[in-house]
């Protein structure tokens, strides 16, 4: 890639909710392709942690940004020191995300529910809508966004009311903005994961309860092939897209009746 003054650089990613998880694999993976890579979180100690860790593993420029992306001026903030410190954007991975306790509908508060819909949806836009800035006016003009629908976006769990809402209205955001994007060299696509294994989805290896109302552990999957396909997305030319790839362990109950 070319920074608007015309000095050769990596093209540089951003990976939200970087620090731990799916996104830390998703980073460590991005920097061992040669992306400089900024990964975001709310929590500046893990953060500091991982962008260290990671850059001494794969010896690529890896930088922490503290950021709620909730919050419209934290992501402002956010993006505003990329392009301080990068000068461009060419990937944004729109992974941060939570979830809501697994409780009977009725009894989810509403701050519960806000907290879900602000980390997860309200989020990925903002960060979107800021990447969008930026990848219209850079030189080369245009970048990728890949959005962390998981197979939620598709088919919920029993008590997931605010999660499954979320993911499924980011499917109505990745379309949304493949679509809008076309003319600005700007390509989205969406990965939907199943059961990767990392300290959030310990629960599910042992045991969570599934839709016929009885608990079955689930198998798990490595979350560095979540990273290899992000990865294999983040590849492909500007002129090319995969709009949405489901990357699952084999054996769990998510096909047919389970």
């Amino acid at each position: 890639m070319t920074l608007a003054d015309g000095n050769k650089t990596a093209a540089i990613a951003l990976v939200t909710g970087g620090g731990t998880g799916v996104g830390r694999a998703i980073a460590t993976a991005l920097a061992e392709a040669g992306y400089q890579v900024v990964i975001s979180g709310r929590r500046s100690d893990v953060l500091k942690a991982a962008a260290e860790d990671i850059a001494a593993k794969t010896g690529g420029r890896v930088e922490a940004m503290t950021a709620d992306v909730g919050d419209p001026a934290s992501v402002k903030a956010l993006f505003d020191g990329i392009v301080e410190s990068f000068g461009r954007l060419d990937l944004l991975v729109n992974n941060a995300g939570i979830s809501a306790p697994g409780v009977p509908m009725e009894d989810i508060t509403f701050e519960q529910w806000s907290a879900v819909l602000g980390a997860n949806l309200t989020g990925a836009f903002l960060c979107t809508q800021a990447a969008f800035r930026i990848m219209k006016a850079q030189s080369p003009r245009g970048g990728r966004i890949i959005n962390n629908g998981s197979i939620s976006a598709t088919t919920p769990r029993p008590n997931s009311a605010p999660y499954t809402a979320t993911k499924h209205a980011i499917s109505g955001l990745t379309k949304s903005t493949a679509l809008d994007g076309r003319n600005f060299d700007i390509a989205c696509g969406q990965i939907d994961i199943g059961n990767a294994g990392t300290d959030m989805t310990q629960k599910i290896a042992a045991g969570v309860i599934q839709a016929n109302g009885s608990i079955a552990a689930e198998p798990t999957i490595d979350p560095a092939h979540i990273a290899n396909a992000v990865t294999y997305m983040a590849s492909l030319p500007l002129d090319a897209n995969v709009l949405t790839m489901t990357v699952m362990a084999t054996k769990m109950p998510f096909v047919g009746r389970g």
